[in-house]
């Protein structure tokens, strides 16, 4: 094997990895040796190194074979100190001139994580619970400058946090070239800091970071409790908000209710926007697998779906986008591979078991009725107005299962319980809590329910 063949696979893997992917983690990696089936690999940093070993080596190793090279094993490493670099512009100058630093090599330091090119805004199925949410994210996507810095999206598990993050990059890259995006997981950003302490390279990492024009940051609350962490991330955050550099994040629950966050983070979260993406209602989640649909007509056209049977999915299958997407996806592979219409039969046999799950899901409403039969006292009266000390604490009960037993978020658990504020709930989960750790009654009482609502 030789350079010649290498760029040849290198660029090959473009148009299978996409143009970002590509840049970021391929471009940058030079062809060492290959001695007894390893292939090395030089690469500008470890991190990069230890990306492309994560993500991209199966792919690579059958691109490799399937060009007749005899490898069983692929090695990603720094070149070795008397091999000639290419010349590196500092950090400090690419912050400076963003044009300068997308003409050089240091560009493809950048520490993001790669886009799914299925994410974009094309592909987002807009509706009432989301439109606020869609709506933020396109104005930040347009790249001008924005009255909210950051936007905080926060929302359960397969509500669109991820698709719109990846949105607003791929936008935001394809309006202005050199534009330094960096979309990342919390979790990258620790690995890379944690990396930076080892490696005695902070300098390196504070430069780089504050060097991009927009930070994205994905699931922020996997850094609570991590304190060199958040004391890095905080300072993070100050530094580019100083320089108008516009900053995204999103979380699985609201800034003030992400616990062991540090005070000073969470102000600085919620001085921006902070988004809600409420559940899917019937008509979203009908959109969406509408749209999922028209997609796999396009390479399957004689795709034949029974009338009926996308509303009984959109019905059925309520509280997560995702496992709703996955059962569609089983269905057209089913069908497609032994040739059959997809019926509202065929979707009962083929999803049993996402559809048994789906029926096990717990609502506000049957938590309401559970409490209410419990301590004796009128539904109404529990979601009502009145305060009396033997309706609060059946009330807050029933607020600290809601919390507990769905993914509804406390504003949405607000509005069940008489439009209350979300400050209301949380203050009765707590109290809860608190009263259950030297409560033994109350313990056993909200244990009593707890298995009578998930018999």
């Amino acid at each position: 094997m030789n350079e010649e063949l290498w760029t040849k696979i290198r660029n090959e893997l473009a148009d299978v990895v996409g143009k970002d992917n590509f840049r970021n983690w391929i471009e940058p990696i030079e062809f060492g040796t290959l001695t007894e089936g390893e292939a090395v690999f030089y690469v500008p940093t470890n991190f990069i190194g230890d990306w492309v070993t994560r993500n991209f080596s199966d792919l690579i190793m059958m691109r490799l074979k399937a060009a007749g090279v005899p490898v069983s094993r692929l090695k990603f490493t720094l070149a070795p100190a008397s091999r000639p670099q290419a010349a590196r512009v500092p950090a400090k100058a690419a912050a400076t001139t963003r044009t300068a630093a997308v003409a050089t090599a240091a560009e493809d330091d950048l520490p993001g994580a790669p886009l799914d090119p299925r994410f974009t805004f094309d592909r987002f199925v807009v509706g009432k619970p989301n439109e606020l949410a869609h709506a933020a994210a396109k104005r930040v996507a347009e790249g001008n400058e924005v009255s909210f810095n950051p936007l905080f999206l926060y929302g359960g598990v397969g509500l669109g946090k991820t698709h719109l993050m990846h949105a607003i990059a791929h936008e935001l890259q394809n309006r202005e070239d050199g534009l330094r995006v960096v979309y990342l997981s919390a979790e990258q950003f620790m690995y890379r800091f944690v990396q930076a302490l080892r490696d005695k390279q902070m300098m390196d990492f504070k430069q780089l970071f504050r060097s991009v024009d927009v930070l994205m940051v994905d699931d922020v609350q996997f850094i609570a409790g991590k304190d060199s962490t958040q004391e890095e991330f905080f300072h993070t955050f100050n530094a580019l908000v100083d320089q108008n550099k516009q900053i995204v994040i999103s979380a699985d629950r609201a800034p003030n209710e992400i616990k062991d966050m540090e005070d000073r983070i969470t102000s600085r979260l919620q001085c921006g926007l902070v988004v809600d993406l409420h559940p899917t209602d019937y008509e979203l989640r009908l959109g969406i697998l509408q749209q999922k649909v028209e997609q796999q007509r396009q390479q399957y056209p004689g795709l034949v779906i029974a009338d009926g049977v996308l509303e009984f999915l959109a019905h059925r299958i309520s509280n997560n986008v995702r496992v709703l997407e996955g059962a569609l996806m089983r269905l057209f592979a089913f069908a497609t591979l032994v040739g059959r219409e997809i019926t509202l039969d065929l979707t009962q046999e083929c999803l049993a078991d996402i559809l048994r799950a789906s029926d096990r899901k717990i609502t506000i409403e049957e938590i309401q009725r559970k409490v209410s039969e419990h301590y004796n006292i009128r539904l109404s009266d529990l979601i009502g107005p009145r305060r009396l000390r033997a309706l609060a604490r059946p009330r807050q009960v029933a607020m600290y299962l809601s919390k507990q037993l769905t993914s509804r978020s406390l504003p949405e658990i607000g509005r069940r319980f008489g439009n209350r504020d979300h400050t209301t709930i949380m203050h009765g989960v707590r109290k809860i809590e608190e009263l259950m750790m030297n409560d033994s009654q109350l313990a056993d009482d909200i244990e009593l329910l707890r298995r009578a609502l998930e018999a």
